[in-house]
């Protein structure tokens, strides 16, 4: 069903730098930029792509979207949310920490990318 998600960017660099950080948490790898505007991140399995907006139009934000990464345990979604707030990141919701969601308990941590977007590192804990 999933293919790959997509996130626009008003300063891609400044996107290279969040994504590569958070990403490098996750055990990922740096994302390539090609001379397009496309920044491309491969890592089990998934495909993320940050991209200036093909129409030309300032990139904007998603109202009620969340781009979701799985984390292998709590410790690497702290780390993930560490290395986000410490590239632009902007802390969102509550703290880093478990929370219940129809029966299921998962390890989240929420941020905005620099550009507004609304990201999360998740790991369910059984």
């Amino acid at each position: 069903m999933y293919s790959h998600m997509v996130v626009g960017s008003n300063d891609l660099e400044r996107s290279k730098r969040f994504y590569d950080a958070v990403f490098g948490a996750l055990g990922g790898s740096e994302g390539h930029l090609d001379p397009k505007g496309i920044v491309l991140y491969l890592h089990n399995a998934g495909v993320f792509i940050v991209t200036d907006p093909i129409n030309g139009e300032p990139a904007t934000v998603s109202n009620g979207a969340t781009v979701a990464f799985a984390a292998s345990d709590p410790a690497q979604v702290e780390a993930w949310y560490a290395a986000g707030i410490a590239h632009g990141g902007k802390a969102i919701e509550d703290p880093p920490g478990p929370r219940e969601r129809s029966g299921m308990k998962v390890y989240l941590a929420y941020l905005r990318d620099p550009d507004g977007n609304k990201v999360c590192a998740a790991h369910l804990m059984g």
